[in-house]
């Protein structure tokens, strides 16, 4: 029942953890893509 439960939480742990490193990629894209497009309307009109 331990080792159930032990597993079960690991598993729900790196889950959390992937997504949590995905979704913190995802803003750092879009973050960058923002700044390129500011970049590239600051210099030409």
């Amino acid at each position: 029942m331990f080792w159930a439960i032990f597993v079960i939480l690991l598993i729900l742990w790196a889950i959390g953890l992937i997504c949590h490193i995905a979704f913190s990629h995802l803003l750092l894209v879009i973050a960058l893509i923002v700044l390129i497009i500011r970049l590239v309307r600051g210099r030409s009109p």
